[in-house]
């Protein structure tokens, strides 16, 4: 049976959970936006993210540094919807996708498609998992193109605002790599985030900045 709240707003909830991670995460199906996950009242994947993704991406797609068939990593996969834009401007590219939230991933499986892709997913913090990597003898393989997108909640954990960690994604880059930073900006976002895109300026080659929606997307070259 229908609920007349559902009916009215074309917004059901298909499910409620807990992630000792995220907190309370809440899966809905809208008329407008398809399915998307929420945590803490904010999109985390599906709905408006995966179209900020798709604007940006569009940009990306036409840049010449990046191959048609590029290594990319995800640093912050959540639900798993910026694998579809991925896979739409490079059909064949190859993806690794780091999540730290396991039961995330799990809900991307079960509502948004993602157990359909064929990517390799790494449960593991986007900071040990980069550290880890380094750390392995005469590594060549390298990323065309990173994307972070770390936010828990609303919140950007200050240890990936740090100037190490961005040296840290920027030298799992390709000499011609772009990575992608998504932050917010709204309020006292802005603030926040503007102080963030300097910081990045001192560390990348050149910064482009892009403003999809309430947010506000770097992309840097190596």
């Amino acid at each position: 049976m229908v609920k007349i709240s559902e009916f009215l707003t074309g917004v059901k909830v298909l499910e409620e959970t807990e992630s000792p991670i995220n907190g309370k995460i809440t899966v809905i199906k809208s008329l407008a936006f398809g399915k998307y996950i929420q945590v803490g009242g904010l999109t985390q994947s599906g709905g408006i993210i995966k179209d900020i993704w798709k604007k940006t991406l569009a940009k990306v797609s036409k840049v010449s540094n990046v191959p048609k068939v590029p290594q990319v990593l995800i640093l912050g996969l959540g639900g798993g919807s910026i694998v579809d834009v991925v896979q739409k401007y490079w059909p064949k590219t190859k993806i690794t996708a780091v999540d730290i939230d396991a039961k995330m991933v799990e809900l991307g499986k079960k509502y948004l498609g993602l157990d359909e892709n064929d990517i390799k997913i790494v449960i593991e913090d986007a900071e040990k998992y980069l550290l880890q990597k380094s750390k392995i003898k005469n590594l060549k393989s390298k990323y065309d193109l990173v994307l972070v997108d770390l936010y828990v909640g609303d919140e950007f954990p200050k240890k990936f605002e740090s100037k190490n960690y961005i040296h840290l994604v920027r030298s799992h880059l390709e000499s011609s790599g772009i990575a992608v930073f998504n932050r917010l900006y709204y309020g006292e976002k802005r603030s926040q985030s503007v102080k963030f895109g300097k910081l990045l300026e001192k560390i990348f080659s050149k910064v482009d900045v892009f403003y999809p929606e309430a947010n506000i997307m770097f992309i840097c070259y190596s």
